[in-house]
């Protein structure tokens, strides 16, 4: 049964029908069209996926379209302004915290979330943050300097 969802999704008021049984990932990526949140595992163990509701990280592909009704959804196609990376994805730029890239979205939006919450997180406190993403690739040193990098940029001025 459908059921209409109105949220907002990266700033941006939308009202949808969706199927009660509507993955927030399937909904983003086939109904929207915003493809930057990845499909990894299919069940939560990757964080590929990963999205913030309310600032907070999200897995998309263990949360339900119907469920963030009245709530505010930021995908990584959120982060940046006016063409400029945001403190995030310049850290992950600059300080080469992206490797093959497929998990990238999801560690990007799990930083931007931590660094909402905390401004200047700890060595400890990032790893306990990214810890529901995996990336296959790297041994995660460069992923650690890329969000330590960007609390840098955020204490700056630049949103994370």
């Amino acid at each position: 049964m459908a059921r209409i969802l109105a949220f907002v999704l990266n700033d941006r008021a939308r009202t949808d029908a969706v199927p009660g049984n509507l993955l927030l990932l399937d909904y983003l990526r086939e109904v929207v069209g915003l493809t930057g949140t990845k499909t990894g595992c299919d069940g939560g163990e990757c964080g590929a996926c990963t999205v913030l509701i309310d600032d907070k990280p999200t897995l998309s592909c263990l949360t339900l379209a119907a469920s963030v009704e009245g709530r505010r959804v930021d995908t990584v196609e959120s982060l940046g302004t006016d063409g400029q990376l945001s403190a995030v994805q310049r850290g992950f730029h600059e300080k080469l915290g992206a490797q093959c890239g497929y998990c990238t979205p999801g560690f990007i939006m799990a930083s931007a979330g931590l660094l909402r919450k905390n401004p200047n997180p700890s060595e400890a406190e990032i790893i306990a943050a990214l810890g529901s993403n995996i990336c296959r690739c790297t041994g995660y040193v460069k992923i650690i300097e890329a969000v330590q990098y960007a609390a840098a940029l955020r204490a700056q001025g630049i949103a994370p």
